[in-house]
């Protein structure tokens, strides 16, 4: 199992916590070491759709210009802004290796991908 995100977020630290006390191994993936690809990206959006993959409740987004923010309502070039602003990408992204993923802490969705 992988996880993506950045270390110093607090529902990481949940995320970390819960996979710790479950006994679920997995590698983390920090943004700020390892870029997200824009291949990771479109992979991740066939399975949930890019929406999905916003943080629209962050300071990264709401710091965006309107025009910016405009961009974001196509998938390419949505996708081209996550990769230069990763803070903005919904967090943390869990992915089981086997095409399922849960975004955000979702304790028992997470459970699930075992």
């Amino acid at each position: 199992m992988k996880v993506y995100g950045i270390k110093n977020c607090n529902t990481m630290k949940k995320t970390f916590d819960f996979l710790e006390s479950e006994g679920i191994k997995y590698q983390f993936i920090d943004y700020k070491k390892q870029a997200p690809t824009k291949n990771l990206l479109e992979n991740f959006a066939a399975i949930v759709g890019f929406e999905a993959l916003i943080n629209k409740k962050g300071t990264t987004y709401r710091r965006l210009s309107d025009a910016d923010k405009a961009l974001l309502e196509s998938q390419s070039s949505a996708i081209d802004i996550l990769c230069k602003n990763s803070s903005m990408i919904k967090r943390p992204i869990v992915d089981n290796g086997k095409g399922k993923l849960v975004l955000g802490f979702e304790p028992e969705e997470i459970a699930g991908l075992r």
